[in-house]
Order: structure tokens, then sequence, then C-alpha cells
């Protein structure tokens, strides 16, 4: 796994966050959804950065309400999947949501995306629902990711 870096989203990381959006998803966020983001006292986002050039080869978001986390997003530059970037980026949000106590983190995936799902169940998240019809451009069911850290909020 190569070095990377990751760092808090800002301003400067706007442009190419927006482009990774456009390039991994149908329904990209926009440029102006990112920056209200940034503005938001209960929203973490990360971008992962290539060390030599700064360059931004991947993102997540975490929304976090009371002791619940809420990832909105995790996208990783198409030339560099599979290289550990959106496992090292999980794994603050890990750290993050054992060190203030969050009671779970969850995720909407599509059923269809194999290689999300296999890193999601290596960090002990579990299918805890479907979201009948929630993705466009396919048209697609969201699978409902859920990894609980105290064992009352498991029942």
């Amino acid at each position: 796994m190569k070095h990377i870096k990751i760092v808090p989203m800002a301003a400067e990381h706007l442009n190419d966050v927006a482009a990774l959006e456009l390039a991994c998803f149908s329904r990209p966020w926009s440029r102006q959804m990112l920056a209200e983001e940034l503005d938001n006292q209960c929203a973490a986002f990360l971008v992962a950065l290539e060390p030599e050039t700064e360059k931004v080869i991947g993102y997540a978001g975490l929304l976090v309400a009371a002791d619940e986390g809420y990832i909105t997003n995790v996208a990783v530059d198409p030339s560099r999947r599979r290289q550990g970037v959106a496992a090292q980026l999980l794994q603050v949000f890990d750290n993050f949501a054992r060190g203030n106590q969050l009671v779970f983190l969850t995720l909407e995936v599509r059923p269809s995306n194999a290689a999300a799902i296999a890193l999601y169940e290596s960090f002990g998240f579990k299918q805890a629902g479907r979201r009948k019809n929630y993705y466009d451009l396919p048209k697609e069911d969201a699978l409902i990711l859920t990894k609980y850290y105290t064992e009352e909020a498991a029942q």
C-alpha cells in the first residue's frame, strides 16, 4: 500500500473533489454542495492526497448526528482503486467513531459494487437493510451496511 496523506477537506480541494464525484457517481454532488459541507459543524470530509503532487486521489464524507455516524460518500480516483486508499479513509472514520463513542457507522452501497462491499465487510460492517430503488442510472436498490460499536446497539 503506497503512502498517502489524509487531511481534512479544505476549499483548495473542492475542484478536485467535484471532479472525482463526476468520475465516480451517476448523480454527483456539485462543487457547491461540497463547499457547503466545509461550514457544516456536523460534517467531517477527508481527502486522500498523493504525497508528491498533493493531487486529490480519494475522499470520504461523514455526517455525525448525536452519537450516530453516517458515511455519505467514499470515492477513489478510478486509476488508484484497489490500492488501499478507501481503506485508509475508512480507518480514520473507524478510529473517530471509537474515540468519540459513536454507537454506529452506517452507509449505503450498490449491491453490484462487490469490491466496496468486501472492503466494508472487512471493517466489520454488516447488512442492516435495503432501500428500494435508491440509485438511478442504473436503477438499483441500496444495501444499508452498519457497524455497531456497542453490544447494546447491535441488538
